[in-house]
Order: C-alpha cells, then sequence, then structure tokens
C-alpha cells in the first residue's frame, strides 16, 4: 500500500518531466504491490498515458488551470474546512508536529496540508494508520472527486483510488448534486472577489466588542492529531 501511496501523491504534485519519465515504471509498482483491484488501475493508467504523451509545459499549464486558480479544487485541505480563518494557522502547527513526531521532516516550500504531502505522510504509515488517517479526511476527498468528475478531470481516479485505499464510498449524491449546481470560480470575477483583501476597521465597529470581557472564544480548532484522529469539520 505504501508504494501505492506514494505513486498517487506524485501523480497528484505540480507535473515534473523525472516524473513523467517513468510512467512506465510506475505502472509495473502498482500492478505488483496490487493494493488497487485492476479495475480500480485503469483510471490511474489513463492519467499515467495522458502524462506520457503531453508536452510538460501543456502538463503544467492544465495542472495550474485545475488546482490554483480558484479554491473548489485546492489540494490544501484546510481550505475546505477552514478557509483564511485564524484556525487554519493553529491546525498547519498541529499537523506539522504530527509529521515530525512521525520523524517527517517538511520540505519548506510546501504547507502541511497540502494533500500530496498529508499522502507522503500516509504512506510512512502501516497500512491501517494510513487507513484511518484517510478517512479522516475522505469527506474532502470525496468532495474534490466530485468536482473533478463534474470537470471531466483525469486526475478525478487519482482521488477515487484514496478514497478506495481508505475503504471508503467513493461517490455521494448528495455532494455530486451539489458539484453540479456549483459556478466556476476560476473566472475573473470570481478570482477577484474570492482573492479581495477584507478592509481593516479600527476601534470598536461591531456589536461583538461591546461584550463581556474574557467571553469564551467561539471558535474551536479541529486538531489533527496522531495518538488520537479527531475528525475534521466537514467542508462548506
Amino acid at each position: 500500500m505504501q508504494t501505492t501511496l506514494r505513486i498517487l501523491g506524485v501523480l497528484l504534485d505540480y507535473p515534473q518531466d523525472e516524473v513523467i519519465s517513468h510512467s512506465a515504471e510506475m505502472k509495473t509498482l502498482l500492478r505488483e504491490e496490487q493494493a488497487l483491484a485492476p479495475d480500480q488501475l485503469t483510471p490511474i493508467f489513463a492519467l499515467l498515458d495522458e502524462l506520457g504523451a503531453t508536452d510538460l509545459l501543456s502538463l503544467q499549464e492544465d495542472y495550474v488551470a485545475c488546482f490554483d486558480r480558484g479554491r473548489s479544487l485546492s489540494l490544501h485541505l484546510f481550505e475546505h474546512v477552514h478557509g483564511e480563518s485564524r484556525d487554519r494557522g493553529q491546525a498547519m502547527v498541529d499537523l506539522r508536529e504530527t509529521y515530525h513526531q512521525a520523524g517527517l521532516e517538511m520540505d519548506a516550500r510546501q504547507l502541511p496540508d497540502y494533500l500530496p504531502v498529508f499522502i507522503e505522510f500516509c504512506a510512512h504509515l502501516e497500512a491501517s494508520a494510513a487507513r484511518g488517517w484517510l478517512s479522516e479526511v475522505a469527506h474532502i476527498l470525496r468532495l474534490l472527486h466530485a468536482r473533478m468528475r463534474e470537470r471531466d478531470s483525469a486526475y478525478a481516479g487519482v482521488l477515487a483510488a484514496l478514497l478506495q485505499l481508505a475503504d471508503e464510498p467513493v461517490v455521494d449524491a448528495s455532494l455530486q448534486d451539489q458539484a453540479r449546481a456549483e459556478r466556476p470560480d476560476d473566472t475573473p470575477e470570481k478570482l477577484d472577489e474570492a482573492w479581495a483583501e477584507k478592509p481593516v476597521t479600527f476601534g470598536c465597529a461591531t456589536a461583538a466588542c461591546s461584550a463581556a470581557p474574557g467571553a469564551a472564544d467561539p471558535h474551536t480548532v479541529p486538531l489533527v492529531r496522531y495518538a488520537a484522529p479527531t475528525r475534521l469539520e466537514n467542508p462548506a
């Protein structure tokens, strides 16, 4: 299972020539490990064939268009849980510490909630523990899978494979309906709206300022911990 997870993580990362050039070897390794059934491997092999038959620049442009221009297909897990709330920062710290306790040190270029990084972490665990962690984020994986299916993305097969490795259902009818009803968020207008900075307010501008001092913080941080995993909140 570990080899299969590593390959799936690599396939979800930004395309690199040294990876694409080994597509035949990746197929062989996937067959040999048998973590996925032959019919489950079919869409993965189709993606590998597509990667091998397309020039690198086009692959990289398609990857950016799919995952980086809007938030709906972001591969940063906490984007679908916390958005830009302050809870996200603490969740990042907790997840990084989880990796550290497992003996992994992150590349400074990536955030800990980046899905390929999370998959690499799972690949270092025993199969049962890896399934447990994948199950923790299964609701996010299903939402991403539903959105990718609506866009006819070849990457949908990778999300399906991750869910199958976690022994989780792949398709959720309600999420598929949600994805079908969503409007694209990668148009110039939507991007401007999504990334617009909120105005800074000084002083007491809301009724919340008049609350009694010392009131409890209404925010809760869904921590990701190795010893006692807590399910991440359902994405909006």
